[in-house]
C-alpha cells in the first residue's frame, strides 16, 4: 500500500460520522439530529441506545426507522431510503437525509383537568356542574407515525407541545364517557377506579391513531357545588329515615323550643304542658315491651290525687303529605308561630268530615291575626 493510500485510509476513517444523540433533558420527546445541509457520509455509523427510535426522513417522506442498536450505514441497512434515493448499486457519499431521535420511554404524571365545568342531567337534582382532574402516562409506540403527522419539521419536541393536544383528546373524551355512564350523580366521585378504567379503554384508539400509547389514566377528584354537596348530604339522610318518625321528631322539638323560650309562672305551665306532649309524641317511637311495662307501673302507682281535667280538642295534621298529631289548640298555635305548619296546612277534630285548610276553620283563625271585633251596631 502506498503513501497516498495510507493517508486516504486514514482521513476516510477520520471523517467517518457518528450519528446519535444523548438527552440531557427529561422533556424532550423529538431531536432532530442537525448536520450541514442534513448530508450524512457514506458508512456513517448509527447509535440508537435505549428508550431510543431512529427515524430517516427524506424530502418529507417516511424512509427506515431503527431501534436500539449500533449501524453502518449503506444500502443493506437503509432499504427504504435506498428506493426513494433511485440507488441501484450503492450510494457516493455524501447523501441528505433528516434523522428524528425519538424518546420511547414513558412520559408519567402527566396532568389533565377540565378547563370548563361539564354539565350533566341528574334524575333528582336537574342540570349539574361538575369538575374534574387527574393523570395520566403516554410513550410513543410508533415513532414513524408520530413523526409524519405530529412532529413535522420541529427540531426539538417537547412534551409540552403535545400535552396541549392530548388534554384537550382527554376532556373531550372524559365528558363523552361520564355523560353515558348515567350515574346517580354522588357515585361519580365515588367510582373514580373504574371510570378510569373505563376512560382508558375509550381513549386508547384515538392516541393510538397519532403512534401514542395511552399507559396509564387516574381520575383523581370528580368536585361539584357546595351548595349541591349539601343537597346530596341532606337528600341521603332524609332517604334513610322513616319520614313518620321524622315527622314526630320535628315537632317535639318545635314544642320544646317554644317551652324553653317563655318565661315566669305561665312558661313554667307552657313547659309542663310541652313536657306532656313531648312525652306522648315520643311514645309511639318506644318499644311495644317498654310502654306494657310503664302501663303495668302507673297501674301499681295509681294516683291519690283527682283525675286530670277533661282532655282539650284534639287536632290533627298534614306535613309533607303524612298525617302527624294529635295536638291541642295551644300545640297547633305554636307549630303555626314557628312555621312548622302556614294557613294552608290540611287539619281535622273529631267531628269535621273532611281535611280543611287550618284558614277555613272557624275556632282557628285567630292564628292569622284576625284579631279586630265587628263594628258595633247602629255604628
Amino acid at each position: 500500500m502506498g503513501i497516498f493510500d495510507k493517508i486516504k485510509e486514514k482521513l476516510s476513517h477520520e471523517f467517518i460520522d457518528i450519528i446519535e444523540w444523548l438527552d440531557y433533558t427529561d422533556d424532550t420527546i423529538v431531536h432532530r439530529f442537525e448536520r450541514y445541509q442534513n448530508e450524512i457520509k457514506n458508512g456513517a455509523q448509527l447509535i440508537v441506545r435505549e428508550g431510543q427510535t431512529a427515524v430517516f426522513i427524506n424530502e418529507g417522506q417516511l424512509a427506515d426507522v431503527f431501534t436500539p442498536g449500533t449501524y453502518t450505514l449503506n444500502t443493506q441497512n437503509l432499504p427504504i431510503l435506498a428506493t426513494l434515493k433511485g440507488w441501484k448499486y450503492g450510494f457516493n457519499s455524501p447523501f441528505k437525509a433528516e434523522v428524528y431521535f425519538v424518546n420511547t420511554h414513558l412520559f408519567t404524571d402527566e396532568k389533565w383537568g377540565t378547563k370548563n365545568p361539564i354539565t350533566l342531567n341528574d334524575d333528582r337534582f336537574g342540570l349539574v356542574e361538575v369538575r374534574a382532574f387527574g393523570t395520566y402516562a403516554f410513550k410513543i409506540s410508533d415513532a414513524g407515525k408520530f413523526v409524519v403527522d405530529i412532529v413535522g419539521t420541529d427540531a426539538n419536541f417537547t412534551n409540552f407541545e403535545i400535552n396541549e393536544h392530548l388534554k384537550s383528546l382527554i376532556s373531550t373524551r372524559f365528558t363523552d364517557t361520564i355523560g353515558e355512564a348515567n350515574l346517580p350523580i354522588e357515585l361519580y366521585a365515588a367510582n373514580t377506579t373504574e371510570l378510569s378504567e373505563t376512560c382508558l379503554e375509550v381513549m386508547q384508539p384515538e392516541f393510538n391513531f397519532v403512534g401514542i400509547s395511552l399507559e396509564k389514566f387516574f381520575i383523581e377528584n370528580v368536585s361539584m357545588p357546595e351548595e349541591l354537596k349539601k343537597e346530596i348530604f341532606e337528600y341521603s339522610r332524609i332517604d334513610k329515615l322513616d319520614l313518620d318518625k321524622l315527622t314526630k321528631f320535628k315537632t317535639a322539638k318545635a314544642i320544646e323550643a317554644a317551652a324553653a323560650n317563655e318565661g315566669g309562672t305561665a312558661g313554667a305551665g307552657m313547659g309542663m304542658g310541652m313536657g306532656f306532649v313531648l312525652a306522648q309524641q315520643m311514645g309511639g317511637m318506644m318499644s311495644p315491651m317498654a310502654g306494657q311495662q310503664a302501663q303495668v307501673q302507673q297501674q301499681q302507682n295509681a294516683p291519690v290525687t283527682p283525675p286530670p281535667m277533661p282532655v282539650q280538642v284534639q287536632y290533627f295534621y298534614a306535613l309533607e303529605g303524612q298525617q302527624a298529631g294529635p295536638v291541642s289548640f295551644d300545640q297547633l298555635k305554636v307549630l303555626f308561630a314557628n312555621r312548622t305548619i302556614n294557613k294552608d296546612v290540611l287539619v281535622w277534630k273529631q267531628g269535621m268530615a273532611n281535611w280543611t285548610p287550618l284558614k277555613d276553620v272557624e275556632e282557628l283563625k285567630s292564628f292569622l291575626g284576625g284579631n279586630t271585633p265587628p263594628p258595633l251596631p247602629g255604628n
